[in-house]
């Protein structure tokens, strides 16, 4: 989910219960939640937000991004090979995956991969074509904690 709304409404903002929150840009945060969370987070989000800004912005965007996982104690040395990104230990990062703008969320074992959907094909051909072990991120029940 993108909130959109000026950075002190945006940091005025509770994060919902089960998400996970990320700047994207000073105007811009990305939740990300766990499934069937979306539409009361939505809410709650944008009620939130108007509170303090009357145009802000809380957009659903899960149909325009796919997630892949790339988890195990080798996920940095895999990911390697798909991007030059420094990762951070925990936290998100944003910059060239195969070749294809994307978000990584970074857990010490465990890497989230933000794709835009109509790269999605090509981000899972990349993978496989490196022979990484990658299931989609929707089969998790959570994102876990940056």
């Amino acid at each position: 989910m993108a909130c959109l709304a000026s950075a002190e409404a945006l940091d005025a903002l509770p994060t919902p219960e089960g998400a996970t929150a990320f700047r994207t840009a000073p105007d811009e945060l990305l939740l990300l939640l766990p499934p069937g969370a979306a539409e009361a987070a939505r809410e709650a989000a944008a009620e939130a937000l108007r509170t303090t800004e009357e145009d802000a912005l809380v957009l659903e965007v899960t149909d325009g991004w796919t997630a892949f996982t790339i988890a195990g104690p080798e996920a940095r040395e895999a990911f390697a090979r798909l991007s030059p990104l420094e990762l951070p230990s925990t936290g998100l990062v944003q910059g060239d995956v195969a070749r294809v703008p994307a978000k990584v969320v970074a857990e010490p074992e465990r890497l989230h991969l933000l794709v835009p959907s109509s790269w999605a094909e090509h981000v899972r051909e990349r993978i496989r074509a490196l022979a990484l072990d990658v299931r989609e991120a929707r089969e998790s029940s959570t994102w876990g904690s940056p």
